[in-house]
């Protein structure tokens, strides 16, 4: 199904369809992905020289062995960490600007995002509790409980209520309420705990263990082919709510699919890695002007491949390499990519 960027809702950037140059273009990011997947294996305070990563690789001496317990132990399972969190937010805010109709919504619209964060502030804030692997696998859990709370208490809202734009407007109250809770927690806490939540609301990818990344890996997993099954849908969505229903789409159900793997996607990002800006958001805007299509079938493996691509580039930023110090992630995304997003769509109106 041809679907012409001029008949879309998201018509802030009239680009028609151009399909044969796609191929090409989801080769071209998969390339991107890789390199700078083995860019940040090597780079950070400690670089590794290419050849000796490539022998690490491959399992060859070589010659400092410290260097192979630094790619195994902890650079591989960041990267593969952020690979993870970029291609999940970036499929579910992909999926949050379909539903919604609406090019400023991301990941975190319902509200997943402050739940996750009540659930974290509870622990950090009212126990203080974060104490090696155990104190940061019981944030993750916390997280994620915060997170499914909210989501099943929208699922049932959904049952109810028919229009997308009310559930988006119901979404951002129950996430002032859950700021509003976190906040009088923030007012009531001592200064050490108010320094550990406030490095969780930096966000890292380093912040999951080998021992959780299956975990995490499969959350993403189930959230990422929940969301390939529903490009049809959105392309349908796209062309309107009379249009859907005609083709004989149930909405109803479709929402609640769409609601379903968001909550997995951006609640397991939350949960494992912290509130993570900007990707979810930009990522979907960038596809659609590479692509210059509104395909989900072609969108959904770009949104991937980009997402990650993005994460990877943030994360090795975020180690300034050659030095000690580490920047808040969070910063990072926001400060590079906002101005990227702007000079693009700038561009096109001028």
């Amino acid at each position: 199904m041809k679907i012409p960027y001029s008949t879309t809702p998201l018509t802030f950037l009239p680009w028609p369809t151009v399909r044969w140059r796609s191929p090409s273009l989801l080769l071209v990011l998969g390339l991107v992905w890789g390199g700078l997947f083995f860019l940040n294996l090597g780079l950070g305070s400690t670089t590794i020289p290419w050849d000796q990563l490539l022998a690490i690789a491959l399992g060859r001496p070589v010659d400092n062995p410290v260097w192979a317990n630094i790619v195994w132990q902890l650079r591989l399972p960041r990267a593969i960490a952020a690979t993870f969190a970029g291609a999940a937010l970036s499929i579910s805010g992909l999926q949050m600007q379909t539903l919604f109709n609406n090019p400023l919504a991301g990941p975190f619209v319902l509200g997943i995002n402050s739940g996750a964060s009540l659930g974290v502030a509870i622990v950090l804030l009212g126990t203080g509790f974060m104490g090696g692997v155990l104190g940061t696998l019981s944030v993750a859990m916390a997280a994620s409980l915060g997170a499914v709370a909210v989501f099943l208490l929208i699922l049932a809202i959904a049952r109810r209520v028919p229009h997308n734009s009310t559930l988006l407007i119901l979404g951002l109250m129950l996430g002032y309420v859950s700021n509003a809770l976190v906040t009088l927690l923030l007012h009531f806490s001592p200064a050490e705990a108010l320094r550990l939540y406030l490095s969780w609301t930096f966000g890292s990818f380093a912040a999951i263990h080998r021992e959780q990344l299956p975990i995490f890996i499969t959350l993403i997993l189930a959230g990422g082919l929940l969301a390939f099954f529903q490009a049809k849908p959105l392309n349908a969505l796209l062309l309107g709510k009379q249009y859907a229903e005609s083709v004989g789409l149930n909405l109803r159900a479709t929402r609640r699919q769409i609601i379903a793997s968001t909550a997995l996607l951006a609640g397991s990002v939350t949960a494992f890695c912290g509130p993570i800006s900007f990707i979810g958001i930009a990522v979907p805007h960038l596809c659609r002007g590479l692509l210059k299509t509104v395909d989900h079938r072609l969108l959904v493996p770009a949104v991937t491949l980009l997402g990650a691509s993005l994460a990877l580039l943030a994360d090795i930023i975020v180690q300034l390499p050659g030095s000690e110090l580490t920047l808040p992630l969070n910063a990072v995304t926001a400060m590079f990519g906002a101005p990227i997003i702007i000079i693009l769509i700038l561009r096109r109106h001028s």
